[in-house]
């Protein structure tokens, strides 16, 4: 087995036996990453790369924001939602004018977004293990 299909299978599995909160940490780190690749691709002139990475990257704020509990999260999910659609608009507007410095802002956001996520995941967790 090839160390592509085993970090592929290791990955599924992890998805598959994460907790809601861990999905969402997961979701924002493969953001991250896409945006990251995004930007190394418009450095580099890498068309394909670029394209592949802003579609996988709006693919997934696409999924925040469908996932999002608007009757349990109130004015927070709301927040959460013109974050999202901002950030979904940004994505369209840099594939088009492929504008490194938008793409730099919205992994600042995406950075901050993931790392409070796995903050309050992890506070959450020693919460239920202290109950």
């Amino acid at each position: 087995m090839s160390y592509a299909s085993q970090s592929s299978s290791y990955r599924e599995m992890e998805i598959q036996s994460a907790s809601p909160e861990r999905l969402v940490v997961i979701v924002f780190e493969q953001l991250v990453v896409n945006l990251e690749r995004a930007r190394i691709a418009m450095e580099r002139q890498d068309l394909a790369l670029r394209v592949t990475s802003l579609r996988r990257a709006r693919g997934l704020v696409g999924e925040l924001l469908a996932t999002l509990d608007f009757e349990k999260g109130g004015a927070l999910a709301n927040q959460l939602a013109d974050l999202y659609q901002f950030m979904l608009y940004e994505l369209v507007d840099i594939g088009q004018r492929g504008d490194v410095a938008t793409v730099r802002k919205l992994v600042n956001i995406a950075t901050a977004l993931r790392d409070g996520f796995t903050a309050a995941a992890t506070a959450g967790v020693a919460r239920l293990k202290s109950a």
